[in-house]
């Protein structure tokens, strides 16, 4: 029989370290907040003033969660913890804004299986850099330690946001016309989707390192894969006050033809011409590496876009300019036709259509 009882640290769990991780990340924490936000770190629940939604004839909430999948894993190897909080925040308020709601605030849950304060804290540094580019608050969030079920250098994070849209001012399938174009904003890389077949790829068919320097990428396959993921939100909210959109589709799980096809009505028909760009040296990588055939690379990754927007020819030149300005490649690649409709694009070999 044991001479001392049993006791929470006994069984894992840090509490101290746990408490300096929430001092270490305040700082980071307050760089994200916004007027309407009240009170400070460490509450039980954030509060945001919604009195600031009374400019709003119709507010309509818009919500999403979401997660950064298995990259953890590729950040985890590398020792690298402040960029995985980009791609989380990505995840969740590039789903906000396709509907044309501006993200409001967001909450995070990062699970770990031992509190390590600076990594925690360097976690919290990218969630914070990432809402701040996403123009949304970080209002609170949860750090759990889980010994017995995760290894003491694993982790994994998971955010849920909110954002306001006024009702008639909703973007969808219902918004889109016959002849409206189809424009591209590139993507910074993989971000965060198809990362299971990315590693099954690199390290089991290729078995590749992380610190493997690789001629495509000009850089280590590590830092190639850890690329964060590009934020588009305020980039979307630019174009919804400068011309008129009809759509977004937030390119993720599922690849291009599936994401646009969400928002596509099922009179139309989308047809993306993949003539118009060239995906990044990765993507040829990775299909090499494992002869992934090109339907399974199309499914599974974003092929260098990133977001799509729908608007009617006539927005298109304002569109484009916009996103130069903002420092976003973008490009038209495509059109919406009637189903059934045959146009000099179509059977094109590399050819999208919905």
């Amino acid at each position: 029989m044991s001479e001392t009882g049993a006791s929470y640290a006994a069984a894992g769990v840090d509490i101290e370290a746990g408490d300096r991780a929430v001092e270490l990340m305040k700082e980071w924490v307050k760089k994200t907040q916004r007027p309407e936000v009240l009170g400070g770190l460490g509450g039980f629940a954030g509060l945001f003033d919604a009195s600031a939604l009374k400019r709003y004839e119709r507010p309509l909430l818009a919500s999403a969660t979401d997660g950064v999948g298995t990259k953890v894993d590729i950040a985890r190897q590398m020792g690298v913890y402040d960029t995985i909080g980009h791609d989380l925040v990505a995840m969740v308020m590039d789903d906000i804004v396709v509907c044309g709601a501006e993200p409001l605030f967001m909450t995070d849950y990062i699970c770990v299986g031992k509190v390590h304060p600076e990594r925690v804290a360097a976690i919290v540094k990218g969630i914070a850099e990432g809402c701040v580019l996403a123009g949304t608050a970080l209002v609170g969030g949860e750090t759990a330690e889980h010994p017995g079920l995760l290894g003491p250098d694993d982790f994994d994070v998971a955010g849920a946001g909110t954002g306001v849209v006024e009702a008639d001012r909703l973007l969808g399938a219902d918004r889109i016309r016959t002849g409206d174009a189809v424009i591209a904003m590139a993507s910074s890389g993989l971000h965060s989707n198809g990362y299971s077949l990315v590693r099954h790829v690199v390290f089991e068919r290729a078995g590749w390192a992380l610190d493997r320097e690789v001629p495509e990428f000009g850089r280590t396959l590590g830092e190639e894969l850890l690329e964060p993921t590009k934020i588009y939100s305020l980039d979307c909210l630019a174009l919804t006050r400068t011309t008129e959109v009809h759509a977004f589709s937030h390119v993720t799980g599922g690849g291009l033809a599936a994401n646009l096809a969400r928002v596509v009505p099922d009179h139309l028909h989308a047809v993306v011409d993949r003539s118009t760009w060239a995906p990044g040296a990765v993507f040829d990588v990775v299909g090499g590496a494992g002869g992934v055939e090109r339907l399974e690379l199309e499914k599974t990754l974003n092929m260098g876009v990133g977001m799509i927007a729908v608007v009617p020819q006539e927005s298109v030149d304002v569109a484009l300019t916009t996103l130069a300005d903002r420092g976003v490649d973008a490009w038209v690649a495509g059109e919406v036709i009637e189903r059934g409709e045959h146009s000099t694009g179509a059977g094109m070999q590399g050819t999208y259509s919905h």
